[in-house]
């Protein structure tokens, strides 16, 4: 069957890693001269941790061309067609890895790369729906096809508490014009194309959650919605709570803003993904 792969900035947690047989390449978190795994060496609770209590603010790197070429060859055994969907281009070189390693691989193997365009749970969608789309029968022609065709399909808003590390990672975008007068205010913005974009300035965390909620019941029935918490989980508990009430819970999946994108947007925010019928 068809390997999906993906790298770990698409936030697929281990758990939905094994549910869906998908194979999550870990990007790297540094602080200072320490190393980590995505994911791996250090879990999601563990970096929400360091990062609050480190006077290092940490840098975040991706794998290289022979990384993902290794890896490749090792699925290989397994498959002849392997699919990888990465991070947005221009947030990493991820995908331009990708795409070289597919010259490295020694094993005869169709590969293809997709630049998703998006990352974290508007990334996750795009994935686990081409894995579903594989196991039920899809060739990899019609699975690139459709994802290809999702990809303006998926929408993604997330609402802070600080834009401070998006600021400090250089990952703000348009979203800079948000920096200006936000005291007192919960900024929500959008993921597009690979470019962040201001949305909305809800004036506390309420505002903001009822920003999120609104924001999926316009797009009435939806083919899957994902929703993130970093270290706040009562808030995505509340999430969910409100929004099985707008879309099935079977539609709903549930996931933690990982390390290396947690790095770029703090330990308070709240994501929403919504994928739309293709």
């Amino acid at each position: 069957m068809i390997k999906v792969v993906t790298d770990s900035c698409s936030d697929i947690t281990p758990q939905l890693a094994r549910e869906f047989g998908i194979t999550v390449v870990p990007l790297y978190v540094n602080f200072g001269n320490e190393t980590y795994r995505d994911n791996v060496d250090l879990t999601t609770e563990e970096f929400y941790r360091k990062l609050e209590t480190s006077k290092i603010h940490p840098t975040t790197s991706t794998v290289t061309p022979a990384d993902f070429a290794e890896l490749f060859d090792k699925l290989a055994e397994e498959t002849k067609e392997i699919l990888a969907i990465t991070h947005a281009d221009k947030f990493s070189a991820t995908y331009a890895a990708a795409l070289q390693s597919k010259t490295m691989v020694g094993k005869d193997c169709r590969i293809e790369v997709i630049d998703s365009k998006v990352g974290a749970g508007a990334q996750m969608l795009l994935v686990i729906s081409a894995v579903k789309m594989a196991q039920a029968g899809a060739n990899l022609d019609q699975i690139v096809d459709w994802v290809w065709r999702a990809i303006p399909r998926v929408h993604f808003r997330m609402a802070f508490d600080t834009l401070e590390y998006l600021r400090r990672g250089r990952r703000i975008g348009k979203a800079q014009a948000f920096l200006d007068g936000l005291l007192k205010v919960n900024p929500v913005v959008g993921i597009k194309s690979g470019v962040t974009f201001p949305i909305a300035r809800p004036r506390n965390r309420a505002q903001a959650m009822n920003f999120l909620v609104d924001f999926v019941k316009g797009f009435g029935d939806v083919e899957a919605v994902a929703i993130e918490d970093a270290a706040t989980p009562d808030d995505l508990e509340t999430l969910f709570e409100r929004l099985k009430n707008v879309v099935p819970a079977e539609r709903i999946y549930l996931s933690k803003v990982g390390p290396v994108v947690g790095a770029h947007v703090g330990p308070h925010v709240l994501a929403v993904a919504v994928l739309e019928y293709v």
